[in-house]
């Protein structure tokens, strides 16, 4: 092989002589390579790189010049500065008066709305109150949706005896929850009747109804017109008479505080549906008649505590995009209750229509572990208050839940009559008035006992409620939420309190999986909850209850290794609470499988199974012991901050009675637990809504407000930079 010749032999032997000018071979620059060992980037690293706030800097700097050429104009005026000129179209600078909100906007031009299983608040932040619009939609069908579903409650048979109608075990309850009922009066030195049932049965029995001609009737319903409408919302849906013609089917977008996927066939439709409640609100309510308006308006929306990502995403699509809103922005259903109360740190308790959510807030934020959502509230007390009636007999034995002008009487005897003060549980006759569409107007004498205080005393024995309905069509149209980074990581918010109440009625479900390493987690294989959040310490780390005041422990088999996410077995992890349906809250231990053979989708499929349903004095306890972690000072804080809003929570004696079952719970801190309601006798069902309009209030808010430009090239992937809380 022959060797490289030098330049100079080449030009020696074969005449060839290497010329270079020194020019480069390309006009491009040359990028250097980077130091694989040691290289670093600012991209996406500080705040200034992030749309939404290079948006808010923006804005800041343009308030700084039209601040600055105000003071100019001063100067060129009157030769001071000290005051600038006054502008009419907004208020001095750096000042807000009561009616401006965040980043110089109008009260008046800020909507604020709560949606509810059962009723709808929408109104300005300028307003004292809300306006109540019932969140239902008619549309024409072929029929009614009592023709269509079962009578509720529901009942085997129509006929025979109350036993044969709700079946025994449904009988034995009931007539356990009176014989408990009975001695704990005796032991308050309250007086018993022995033969009290017999003589509300035989009353009952032989009572008939008397008829009262309509024109003689002076409460008289006006029933809806249908006339060449196809849509009606609200209390106007409700007027209509079951059998009108054409027939009109009523739609509850919202069951059990979330999305009613089991009554619609897509999803387009149940979005149409929301769609047409509140157009139809803003229409007749705020009277903002015109389409072309709205885009004057910004709104605030209150989301539940456990909120679906799906659900968000959705009404920030529908205002962005059909309502073409000014700006949007969410807050959490607790915290706007602490705000509409004035509270720092407070145990919310929202007891509502058909869910009731507890949640701990401390310094303006939610205590994230510390959330709940029970699928049960003030339309299961109405349900089995009217149950109970009918078991001892109620003169309108007809009376179905699922017809309209039934359900508004069943609501109506619920808020009349129901109560939780022994001392009114007695022998007491009633009459009610039942209204129906083209019919005489029936005046009903009937006598009630222990029926009015043990409905509502199912919320310390959910299982006297009727749950078997309440999972039907989960998931049936939309998915849950999937981690960008990972299609088999859920990415809905979950919460160790809610885990416990899940785990404690199927064990599997608080299994910890294993999850292939992603950016979401940093790398770590394992997640303590489904959704891959901040790194967090065991999510099962905290005080269990008993009545001793002593922490539970877990008796599974052998410790967990350091670092796990599984609950310790030696002791020094406390377990969840284990529950059943006599309302006890003694801890006990629970197994959990092995997490390898689980993955994420499956385990949160599994979770999804599950109804979470536990009594509510236990649900509260467990989540201010989750809250607290083991600091006795904030445990304490909390039992005496316990605050119970919504309209499930208006029977009489709610409050005392639930501070009594805590007491039971909790012995040795009896005289710390305190059960309140919200302050300034404020109505208990507006505390959340009147939070909102607060919060859109609020100068300090102006960065979670999402505009139109941040929605037009980030979508909803604004939403993890623009909200007050982790998303």
């Amino acid at each position: 092989m022959v060797g490289k010749k030098s330049a100079k032999a080449l030009q020696v032997e074969e005449g060839l002589e290497r010329t270079d000018n020194g020019m480069k071979l390309t006009s491009f620059p040359e990028v250097s390579q980077i130091n694989q060992k040691n290289y670093y980037t600012e991209y996406m690293k500080r705040d200034d790189q992030i749309l939404p706030l290079r948006l808010q800097a923006e804005a800041s700097r343009d308030k700084m010049i039209r601040t600055a050429k105000d003071k100019d104009r001063a100067l060129a005026r009157t030769g001071d500065t000290d005051v600038p000129a006054p502008n009419p179209d907004e208020t001095e600078f750096g000042e807000e008066d009561a009616n401006t909100g965040a980043d110089g906007f109008d009260a008046s031009k800020i909507i604020a709305i709560h949606l509810g299983s059962q009723n709808m608040r929408i109104g300005l932040a300028s307003d004292a109150l809300p306006r109540t619009v019932p969140m239902c939609t008619a549309w024409k069908m072929p029929k009614c949706e009592s023709d269509i579903k079962p009578p509720m409650p529901k009942r085997q048979k129509m006929t025979g005896t109350p036993e044969d109608q709700f079946g025994d075990e449904w009988a034995k309850k009931y007539t356990k929850m009176c014989d408990d009922l009975k001695k704990d009066m005796r032991t308050n030195k309250r007086k018993v009747l022995p033969n009290s049932k017999e003589l509300v049965v035989n009353y009952n029995r032989r009572t008939p109804p008397e008829k009262i001609p309509e024109h003689n009737d002076p409460a008289r319903i006006e029933w809806t017109d249908i006339g060449l409408s196809s849509t009606f919302n609200g209390l106007e849906a409700q007027r209509i008479p079951d059998n009108s013609d054409p027939a009109y089917r009523l739609f509850w977008p919202i069951q059990h505080g979330r999305l009613n996927e089991e009554d619609f066939p897509s999803k387009e439709q149940l979005k149409m549906a929301i769609d047409s409640i509140i157009t139809g609100a803003l229409k007749t309510e705020l009277k903002i008649t015109k389409t072309g308006q709205w885009k004057d308006y910004s709104c605030v929306l209150v989301i539940p505590d456990l909120y679906d990502k799906k659900f968000v995403e959705m009404m920030l699509e529908m205002f962005m995009n059909d309502y073409s809103f000014a700006k949007v922005a969410f807050i959490q259903e607790s915290l706007a209750a602490s705000f509409g109360a004035g509270y720092t740190s407070a145990c919310i308790v929202d007891v509502g229509a058909q869910k009731t959510s507890i949640c701990c807030v401390e310094d303006g934020l939610c205590i994230e572990d510390s959330r709940i959502n029970l699928k049960y509230g003030g339309y299961d007390v109405t349900e089995t208050f009217v149950k109970m009636m009918l078991f001892d007999h109620f003169p309108y034995a007809d009376i179905n839940l699922a017809r309209r002008y039934d359900f508004l009487l069943a609501e109506e005897l619920k808020m009349k009559f129901c109560t939780m003060n022994q001392a009114e549980i007695s022998v007491q006759l009633y009459n009610f008035h039942l209204r129906a569409p083209s019919e005489y107007t029936r005046k009903y004498n009937f006598k009630t006992y222990d029926e009015v205080i043990l409905a509502p005393m199912g919320f310390c024995d959910p299982s006297i409620f009727d749950n078997s309905a309440k999972l039907n069509g989960r998931r049936k149209l939309i998915d849950r939420s999937y981690n960008i980074y990972d299609p088999e990581i859920p990415d809905d918010p979950v919460s160790a309190a809610q885990i416990s109440i899940l785990a404690a009625i199927k064990p599997s479900a608080a299994a910890a999986p294993k999850a292939p390493a992603n950016p979401a987690t940093n790398g770590e294989g394992t997640a303590a909850v489904s959704t891959p959040m901040k790194e967090k310490p065991n999510p099962f780390s905290f005080l269990g209850v008993d009545t001793q005041g002593t922490p539970g422990t877990s008796h599974a088999g052998s410790p967990a290794p350091e670092g796990s996410n599984t609950p310790a077995a030696n002791g020094g992890s406390p377990a969840p609470f284990q529950f059943g349906g006599s309302g006890s809250g003694a801890p006990q231990g629970i197994f959990v499988p092995d997490p390898a053979h689980c993955s994420q989708r499956a385990l949160a499929a599994e979770r999804d199974s599950v109804l979470p349903i536990a009594p509510l004095d236990t649900a509260i306890l467990t989540s201010i012991t989750t809250a607290a972690r083991g600091d006795e000072k904030k445990l304490r804080d909390l039992l005496g901050g316990i605050m119970i809003i919504g309209g499930g929570a208006k029977t009489p004696g709610f409050g005392p009675f639930l501070e009594e079952r805590l007491k039971r719970l909790r012995p040795d801190l009896g005289d710390r637990i305190l059960v309140g309601t919200s302050p300034r006798e404020m109505d208990g069902q507006v505390v959340t809504w009147k939070g909102a309009s607060v919060f859109a209030k609020l100068v300090g808010t102006n960065d979670t407000w999402i505009g139109g430009t941040e929605w037009e090239r980030l979508g909803s992937r604004v939403l993890h930079h623009k909200l007050a809380f982790y998303y």
